[in-house]
């Protein structure tokens, strides 16, 4: 019995190390190509070895696409859009999970609804809006038209529907205001919802690609995924050039993640608890 036991634990770490060397593969590859002149991604027999052509192809990548300009718009955009956003959608969720109102159950199906919309659909009326007030090319519309997260609200309203209502009750008898309430007693527990809920939206607005090419009119306003698809050449493209651009895009995901990733995990395990 213990042989026939600790076959199947060795069996499942064999599984497992198989299963992470294919998850760390393409990050592996990514750095290879970063290092690596771009004749040598297709080479044969393939280059599994870093090279020495990191600072050749940042100096080409910062000529073509001006790399540090472009992490400063994507810091800028997403850091500004996940505390505006998170916000907007704290709130919202607040209220159609605690507040009793004619017509609560009706909106938050509507926010519901909005989530099986594409979104390219709204595209054309937003670049409209945008238009008529002259904010194209602006960090405003890079930021705000999309504010509205229905999946943030959603995932929000759940947690706050778990909190219990008698503590709020009992704040009020004791004579809180509800402004009080909500950011001393209801937010401090929120701690692990709010760190998921801001991974979502800073993946989202980080690796957002279409609005950012319709509403953007020169280089300078760029985001990542805009100027990386500017690498992307009709009859040649410099993969080493783009390898070290999504190396430098990769970057901040990883460490905003590694940041908040203790709460990330408990607030997954919490919802799917609750």
């Amino acid at each position: 019995m213990s042989q026939r036991i600790m076959g199947r634990t060795i069996g499942r770490y064999v599984l497992l190390a198989i299963f992470m060397v294919i998850s760390i593969f393409p990050f592996y590859w990514m750095l290879i190509g970063a290092t690596n002149h771009s004749s040598k991604m297709f080479s044969k027999p393939i280059t599994l070895l870093p090279g020495k052509e990191f600072i050749t192809n940042l100096v080409n990548l910062n000529d073509n696409i001006g790399i540090y300009r472009v992490l400063f718009n994507s810091l800028l955009v997403s850091g500004a859009y996940v505390l505006l956003a998170l916000a907007i959608s704290t709130a919202a969720a607040y209220v159609l999970a605690k507040f009793r109102f004619r017509g609560a159950n009706l909106v938050f199906l509507l926010f519901m609804l909005s989530m099986m919309i594409p979104s390219q659909a709204t595209v054309i009326p937003l670049f409209k809006l945008m238009s008529n007030f002259e904010l194209l090319n602006t960090y405003f519309a890079l930021i705000v038209p999309q504010l509205c997260y229905p999946f943030a609200i959603f995932l929000m309203r759940q947690n706050f529907m778990a909190f219990p209502s008698e503590l709020l009750e009992s704040a009020r008898l004791d004579g809180a205001g509800e402004y009080r309430i909500f950011f001393q007693i209801v937010l401090p527990s929120m701690k692990p919802a709010l760190a998921a809920t801001s991974i979502f939206l800073f993946m989202t607005q980080w690796n957002n690609f279409m609005w950012p090419l319709v509403v953007t009119t020169s280089s300078e306003m760029y985001t990542f995924p805009v100027a990386l698809s500017s690498l992307m050449g009709v009859s040649f493209t410099d993969y080493g050039q783009v390898m070290t651009g999504i190396t430098f895009a990769t970057i901040p995901i990883i460490i905003f993640f590694l940041m908040l990733q203790k709460h990330f995990i408990s607030g997954m395990l919490g919802s799917a608890l609750k």
